[in-house]
């Protein structure tokens, strides 16, 4: 790896307790920054923790979990700009590509084109989303079809964005062509045109608190759900669901990633973040954005709260499917149980994962309608990650209305872990008995025969110990064996010391004739691996010997011109004969100097040649 590539590794690491930070963000908001660069993001983050006074990311998470306003704070910091045109600028690419031609296509020609811009700010995105319409549809049609709704709480943004007066440093994201075509000059700065800016409409709405804009074909709202609590993210986005048709698309910021509201929205390119639309089957459902504030005090819904109230406190766990399929409801002890939520409610119910585990219920509720009677599927057990494992007993029955009618079926699941248990327990405990009994008698039995095999052991015992005298005496033996060997090792020891010395002497006698002889000398054996590399050829070419022994000398990355030494390195294997050639090369101070380079084989005693040696030259001449 080369430093250049790892100060890249350094810079794109981040710190373990900053990723423990972006992991409880996402964790906790469902905003994924893990696409930004670690040190913009560590910066950013650290001036939030200086003006809160944390010293580590953990204090500052503790923070954060303490206070929940931070986190606007802490999102304006890290998103520095709010709006912008163009914003992620290949995320608009794909939008102008892919999406916005797909929307074009579900909408007739005689029907208009409605797009909404939520949380617009000073407007940006808005005209992005008319320049791009205009691009694609022209600007004639553009006028007559396509509506968009810009909609922010902020009054005062709303006024600049009706304006639409932009400065050029506003405008630099904006290709120039579009920008000369789209914007007039004006005193103030660039202006929108006015033909196009009456297709925007802008109007004040709250996200949380007002209803949605309906049949949108395309809803924008880029890096605005992360200043509002998992509550209000929930609603939002059953807001966006209901404004939207079943054909739309929700195109959301790039930090932005719904991995909790998989009921209500689902990816349809989650690099780029656009989402499709979950229908909603049920008009409760349909209709979910007023139930907080409506509901009717009449009598029957006294009586259906009085029903509902008795599901919920039922002490075992029912789920209620009608004739069609559909989830009709849950009381609350099987929603605390199973993963049924209330957005389960008008779903089918083969879709749910309770239908298949832990047991097949789609079968029996089958069997349930057909035959009229309640099905028993007995003891099922269910276990959940992170959770000990349940027992139930699963019964199906059949609900009927007046006449006879089906209704559907109410499938009860009554929590039998306890019980299981104690019966568990009970027979352990019944085989621990009769264990214990059996192994009773069969201890009596051993103790009967180990005090024989005692006895026996016993006598045993005398003759080892006569066997260990005579083995005492043969270790001795063995001892005066073992002095002896270790004599003559010594003396091999040190012979071996001498014959060391005697090396180390030679090769120092080896290095320095190699240094002394003035020139580059490098040994190759018949592969052209490099054993041999001196001082001279670190001189000339700043290459050291460990750098270049054990190397293929065509693969060093030297200013010496292997290559062309190839050939005559051949014949002087092949041949057996000294060869010599002048080449042209880079010293290691970047001076191109010419080389006489003389090759000599180097010979076996049995014949043949079993590498080369190369002595490397720098011409007087060629150095003036």
């Amino acid at each position: 790896m080369t430093s250049r590539e790892r100060a890249r590794t350094r810079e794109e690491a981040a710190p373990e307790g900053l990723a423990s930070l972006l992991d409880f963000l996402k964790s906790n908001r469902g905003f994924d920054f893990s696409g930004y660069k670690p040190t913009s993001l560590e910066r950013r983050i650290q001036r939030r923790m200086q003006d809160v006074g944390s010293s580590t990311y953990e204090e500052y998470q503790d923070y954060l979990e303490v206070t929940p306003d931070e986190f606007t704070d802490l999102f304006d910091t890290i998103l520095i700009n709010v709006t912008g045109f163009f914003r992620d600028k290949l995320a608009w690419d794909y939008l102008r590509a892919e999406i916005i031609p797909a929307v074009l296509e579900t909408v007739s020609d005689s029907e208009p084109v409605r797009v909404w811009s939520a949380a617009c700010a000073t407007g940006e995105e808005a005209y992005t989303l008319a320049m791009v319409f205009a691009e694609l549809l022209g600007e004639e049609e553009f006028r007559e079809r396509v509506k968009i709704y810009a909609t922010d709480v902020d009054e005062g943004a709303l006024t600049r964005a009706r304006q639409a007066v932009y400065t050029r440093d506003a405008l630099k994201a904006v290709p120039d062509d579009l920008a000369n075509r789209y914007f007039e000059a004006g005193p103030r700065g660039r202006l929108f045109r006015a033909d196009l800016r009456r297709s925007v409409i802008f109007g004040r709405n709250d996200l949380v608190q007002d209803a949605p804009i309906s049949r949108i074909d395309l809803l924008v709202s880029r890096n605005a759900l992360m200043y509002f609590t998992p509550e209000a993210q929930t609603r939002i986005l059953g807001h966006f669901n209901f404004a939207l048709r079943d054909t739309g698309f929700l195109f959301l910021g790039k930090s932005e990633m719904l991995i909790t509201h998989a009921d209500l929205f689902t990816p349809h390119n989650l690099k780029w973040r656009v989402f499709k639309k979950v229908s909603r089957r049920g008009l409760r459902d349909r209709l979910a954005f007023i139930t907080d504030e409506a509901g009717g005090d009449d009598g029957v819904s006294r009586y259906g709260e009085l029903r509902a109230g008795a599901l919920d406190s039922a002490p075992v766990a029912v789920l209620l499917v009608d004739r069609d399929g559909f989830v009709n409801s849950a009381n609350e002890h099987a929603r605390s149980l199973f993963p049924v939520r209330s957005a389960d409610i008008g779903r089918p119910f083969q879709d749910l994962e309770l239908s298949y585990r832990p047991v097949d219920l789609r079968s029996a509720l089958e069997t349930a309608h057909e035959s009229g009677a309640a099905v028993a599927l007995g003891r099922v057990e269910w276990a959940r990650e992170g959770q000990p494992t349940r027992t139930f007993d699963v019964n199906v029955r059949p609900v009927s209305g007046k006449g006879g009618r089906g209704l559907g079926a109410a499938i009860s699941f009554e929590d039998m872990t306890e019980v299981a248990r104690l019966e568990d327990e009970s027979d352990r405990s019944k085989r621990r008995l009769e264990t214990a009994y059996a192994e009773l008698q069969s201890t009596v039995e051993e103790l009967e025969t180990t005090n024989e095999e005692l006895h026996s052991t016993n006598e045993e015992l005398e003759t080892t110990n006569e066997e260990l005298q005579s083995s005492n005496e043969e270790l001795e033996t063995m001892n005066e064996e073992l002095q002896s060997t270790n004599d003559e090792l010594e003396a091999m020891n040190d012979e071996q010391v001498n014959r060391s010395v005697e090396l180390d002497r030679a090769n120092m006698f080896l290095e320095g004739i190699l240094a002394s002889l003035g020139v580059g000398v490098v040994v190759l054996d018949r592969e052209e691996t490099v054993q041999v590399w001196n001082a001279n050829s670190e001189d000339l070419w700043g290459l050291r010997s460990d750098e270049a022994e054990g190397r293929r000398l065509a693969a060093l990355d030297v200013g010496f011109p292997a290559e062309e030494l190839r050939e005559p390195l051949r014949r002087v294997f092949a041949e057996e004969h000294p060869m010599e050639k002048t080449v042209r090369a880079t010293t290691r101070r970047g001076k191109v100097v010419q080389c006489r380079v003389r090759m000599q084989p180097l010979r076996q005693a049995s014949g043949g040649t079993y590498g080369a040696l190369l002595l490397m030259e720098v011409s007087e001449a060629a150095e003036a």
